[in-house]
């Protein structure tokens, strides 16, 4: 196991792992450099990726804003940071923010709803 934590950068790559969900489950972590939240949610993606092998991927809201704002327009979620969306069949399945974000509960969400 062990997933790899990819950044996305652009809009277009954004829409490639939206239309990745539909074969399999995604996950898509909001990080903000600047809130004090956001190390502790990192290191629960962290934990969380060293157990399975569902696809990480990042997008660092301070550069990354227009996919940040892309995924909410299309997903109908609002933006949080940290923030953890579960992708499957092409739409948000699941979220956490903020002090929420737990190893655990998104093991748990990925066997319930992915």
């Amino acid at each position: 196991m062990s997933a790899i934590m990819k950044q996305i950068k652009s809009i277009p790559a954004w829409r490639e792992i939206l239309e990745q969900s539909k074969q399999s489950p995604q996950i898509i972590f909001k990080f903000s450099a600047t809130c004090v939240v956001s190390p502790p949610a990192h290191k629960q993606m962290s934990a969380f990726m060293k157990k399975s092998d569902v696809p990480v991927h990042l997008v660092i809201v301070q550069t990354d804003r227009a996919v940040s704002d892309a995924i909410e327009a299309d997903l109908g979620v609002r933006h949080e940071s940290p923030q953890v969306l579960i992708l499957s069949g092409g739409r948000a399945v699941w979220q956490a923010t903020h002090y929420k974000i737990k190893e655990r509960d998104i093991r748990k969400a990925i066997k319930l709803y992915a």
